[in-house]
């Protein structure tokens, strides 16, 4: 397990995560920091524990808001799948009804013979 050091807010955090995802880590720390300073700009100073309280609260409002748009899109592909499988439903039936017609025509012409 790799141990890789974090800054937030001027501080340094060592935390451990797995082998090559120190750099992941290191991105997922500057998002972080981007929301601290965000709110330091709208705020001012508050102390640390405020901040990273109201950045986490940032990153969460944003996780709402994504997994709300993906879940749209969700329903949005369920219904196009819905309708892709409703529109295949449909031309399976009309081949099956034309090769119903076909048997019947070549029975019926057997019984006349």
């Amino acid at each position: 397990m790799a141990q890789v050091t974090i800054t937030i807010n001027g501080f340094g955090y060592t935390v451990g995560c797995n082998d090559g995802q120190e750099a992941h880590l290191q991105a997922m720390a500057k998002v972080v920091e981007e929301h601290i300073d965000l709110i330091r700009q709208i705020g001012g100073q508050s102390g640390e524990g405020r901040l990273l309280a109201l950045g986490g609260l940032l990153l969460a409002d944003k996780l709402h808001d994504m997994e709300v748009y993906i879940a749209s899109l969700e329903k949005q592909l369920d219904k196009q799948k819905l309708k892709q499988l409703q529109q295949e439903n449909q031309d399976l039936k009309k081949k099956i009804d034309s090769f119903a017609e076909r048997v019947e025509s070549i029975a019926g012409k057997l019984n006349l013979s």
